[in-house]
């Protein structure tokens, strides 16, 4: 009889301690559902941030560098203009027409570079879109390069430029840090909740930026005066910051000069004691090459930074291929 009582106490007591053990693994199950919950509203809260990024269109490749520089991985950044396509006679295609009407900003170069922007805009239907011209605030060069008579060519850098002036800044590292300036301005001024990161990012790029004209400066003060001769009226700019003298016989550039700007490349040459031609990518060099053996003269190729990787770190490098440029130029 008391063993009977004791089995029954033991059969009892192994029950309870089932009946235990079901209802901890019950709440520990309930524990771990209760974190993948959690865990998954929170994956759900953070993953909004990405479709809630501001959409940017920069227009052509200089401006993409420097605009997708200061983004970061906070905005989405696409580009107008494909790198390597004459930007001063771009004429929109039906695609940027959707890029701009989508799209939250516009960041530009100005001064009259993007003449295809007005209808493009207007065509795009965007009211809200708010525009970031870079070169905002920058003093635009006047007579101190010389450009000689581009005779039939019509192609002028004052045609429909309201603000005046010539539009390469971005080829002045000094002025690209103003450009940069204005873009993460313009950028926190859209959205504020990102300003820490868009300060950080121009901050950094902005170092570089002064790195590289440290360079230009400090290898570039023993060729005062240097005069070179080009097919394109870009670098004038440059030349100024460093005291270099640029003469160009083409306002904006051709696929291949004609009889006539070789012309007027010899005559300017004889003019202004030029020590070097300088040609850019692209262009077919073969009447530049024969005018540089007529006046014992070596063409170098300069890079007006229209072309190029979409990778912001670009800037950098063909700037430090220009600079190697100029310094065998003016030797």
């Amino acid at each position: 009889m008391i063993r009977q009582k004791r089995q029954q106490r033991r059969h009892k007591h192994s029950i309870l301690s089932l009946v235990t053990l079901l209802l901890l693994a019950t709440a520990a199950g309930c524990n771990q559902a209760t974190q993948q919950t959690q865990t998954q509203q929170t994956q759900e809260a953070a993953a909004p941030q990405q479709s809630e990024q501001i959409r940017v269109v920069a227009t052509f490749l200089p401006m993409y560098w420097f605009t997708r520089a200061v983004a970061g991985d906070r905005a989405q950044v696409e580009i107008l203009v494909p790198p390597g396509t004459e930007v001063h006679d771009y004429q929109a295609t039906p695609t940027d027409v959707q890029a701009i009407a989508t799209a939250d900003i516009l960041v530009k170069n100005g001064l009259g570079m993007e003449d295809f922007l007005d209808s493009t805009i207007q065509n795009a239907g965007n009211p809200n879109l708010q525009q970031i011209d870079a070169s905002s605030g920058i003093e635009t060069v006047g007579e101190i390069s010389p450009v000689e008579s581009a005779g039939g060519h019509g192609h002028s850098h004052d045609q429909g430029d309201s603000d005046g002036g010539n539009p390469h800044v971005w080829l002045d590292p000094v002025l690209a840090k103003q450009q940069v300036e204005n873009i993460r301005d313009g950028l926190i001024a859209a959205d504020p909740a990102n300003k820490d990161a868009y300060q950080a990012n121009a901050a950094a790029y902005i170092q570089q930026l002064e790195q590289t004209h440290n360079q230009f400066q400090q290898s570039l003060q023993q060729y005062p005066n240097c005069t070179f001769i080009t097919f394109h009226d870009a670098y004038p700019y440059l030349a100024n910051r460093y005291q270099l003298q640029q003469v160009a016989v083409v306002e904006i550039p051709e696929d291949q000069p004609s009889p006539g700007d070789i012309q007027r490349a010899v005559n300017a040459v004889k003019k202004y004691d030029a020590q070097a031609i300088f040609s850019e990518p692209g262009v077919d060099n073969s009447l530049i090459q024969s005018l540089s053996q007529d006046l014992n003269l070596t063409v170098y190729s300069i890079d007006p930074l229209e072309a190029g990787p979409t990778d912001p770190q670009h800037y950098f490098t063909a700037m430090s291929e220009n600079l190697q440029t100029i310094e065998s130029a003016c030797q």
